[in-house]
């Protein structure tokens, strides 16, 4: 586990962007397992099966959602995402992917996101959520990855 982490929380997916935009212009040092353009495809990789649909398999997960909505829910929603927990490996992104053109891709995501105006499909670990909460779990998700990018300062 890694610690003294940057603390970040973001209010609306659009701060993540404009943090990925940030960490484009300075650089950074990376202090986890992924890079910026890894994080960046992870994010959008969540994140467009909201509007897209997740894999039915995955429903499987179904009778755990209201454990999950009970318990991990609001300890997600309140930013305190545990490290070290395996990514289902649909989720993992690849290795030779470049910043630049990962950050476009999530800023895309986002804004897919932000201006579908249908329900959203079902989160695979809780269900049906609204908007606001899925959104709530997509800008807690990128501030817990993101904080593993330390931006730099002075060149």
């Amino acid at each position: 586990m890694i610690e003294d982490l940057r603390e970040l929380k973001f209010e609306r997916l659009e701060d993540a962007v404009a943090e990925v935009e940030s960490l484009l212009q300075t650089g950074y040092t990376q202090r986890g397992k992924w890079n910026l353009a890894q994080i960046c495809r992870h994010l959008s990789l969540v994140q467009d099966p909201a509007v897209d649909g997740y894999p039915k398999w995955m429903l499987l997960f179904a009778p755990l959602w209201p454990v999950m909505r009970r318990f991990f829910l609001p300890r997600i929603l309140k930013g305190d995402s545990p490290q070290g927990i395996p990514t289902t490996p649909i989720f993992v992104p690849a290795e030779n992917l470049e910043d630049a053109a990962e950050a476009e891709i999530f800023a895309e995501s986002v804004t897919r996101f932000k201006s579908h105006e249908g329900r959203y499909h079902w989160h695979p670990g809780f269900g049906r959520l609204d908007r606001e909460t899925l959104e709530t779990v997509y800008t807690t998700h990128a501030a817990h990855h993101l904080r593993f990018l330390e931006p730099r300062t002075g060149t």
